[in-house]
């Protein structure tokens, strides 16, 4: 891992914006209604930005932005469901704000069943497809130069993806389907992502970074689990990262001044850090780029 600043595996969200002021800035978060979402809307709201609170209903969403004191604006995205991710685009192309930061932070984990949409499995639709599209629709309100897109990915990428990388002979799981495999294959696309945006974003000198937040107790995140892990979730909680925690690494690379300039990383505990194998590999990033914008494309 490579030393990148003064924060660590115990900071929290509210660490690293520390004396940042955040006034006139604007922030997406996907994901806002819980866990390390609900908190990194919390900090980057407490010192000064707009956070654009995106949840899957507007309910939920309007629920989580009315407990953050400071300027939210609630938005509605099913993220399994693509046509609600163009309608979500447009609402928040229709506030007419720019976008300093995105952060992705909303994702599945592990479905005990295969469930297949759009041709894909859910998880790597929910997790990365989903989020490929809306940044797709919002890139134009993304300020040159200063802009940072923050892409929640996981260590599951190094250690639960398949030895092969992307599946790409398997993207619906017919073939067979492992949720943990199938987790990990997700969380592996949006690293790679993350570097592929970042090589093609470089010209407008936009920061994309990927990161794994830790292992978070309280989230949402293992609602899918089944037993006997759901059983052991609870005691192993105790020895994981608290939910400020796991918010630091995307609040430090969506808003401190110490992530400046710094894009096409792979992060973990606020610092630069390695990820998957497959990291670097620009036939496989540009492959996976090629066949989502085929996945897409009805949608745009």
């Amino acid at each position: 891992m490579s030393n990148h600043g003064s924060f660590g595996a115990r900071s929290t969200a509210d660490d690293v914006l520390e004396g940042v002021n955040l006034a006139g800035k604007t922030v997406l978060v996907t994901g806002c209604r819980t866990g390390i979402g609900f908190e990194t809307m919390r900090s980057l709201a407490s010192r000064g930005a707009h956070v654009i609170g995106v949840a899957r209903s507007e309910a939920t969403a309007r629920e989580a932005c009315s407990k953050v004191p400071g300027k939210t604006t609630p938005i509605a995205c099913d993220l399994a469901d693509l046509p609600s991710v163009g309608k979500a685009a447009d609402a928040i192309t229709a506030l007419g704000r720019p976008l300093d930061a995105i952060i992705t932070n909303a994702g599945v984990m592990c479905p005990k069943t295969l469930q297949v949409k759009y041709g894909v499995e859910l998880q790597l639709l929910v997790n990365h497809v989903a989020h490929f599209l809306l940044i797709d629709q919002l890139l134009g309100l993304v300020p040159d130069k200063t802009g940072r897109i923050v892409i929640v990915s996981s260590s599951a990428s190094v250690d639960q993806a398949p030895k092969g990388g992307i599946m790409f002979d398997n993207l619906d799981g017919s073939r067979f389907y492992k949720p943990f495999a199938f987790y990990g294959q997700s969380k592996l696309a949006t690293a790679l992502y993350a570097e592929e945006l970042s090589a093609r974003l470089a010209p407008r000198g936009i920061a994309v970074n990927s990161l794994h937040p830790g292992a978070v107790g309280g989230t949402d995140l293992q609602r899918s689990l089944g037993f006997p892990l759901s059983l052991v979730m609870p005691i192993a909680s105790l020895f994981m990262k608290s939910i400020p925690q796991g918010a630091a690494t995307q609040v430090f690379l969506a808003a401190n001044p110490e992530a400046k300039g710094v894009s096409g990383e792979y992060w973990a505990n606020c610092q630069i850090a390695k990820g998957s194998r497959y990291l670097g590999d620009v036939a496989m990033r540009t492959r996976l780029w090629e066949v989502t914008e085929k996945i897409v494309a009805p949608f745009r």
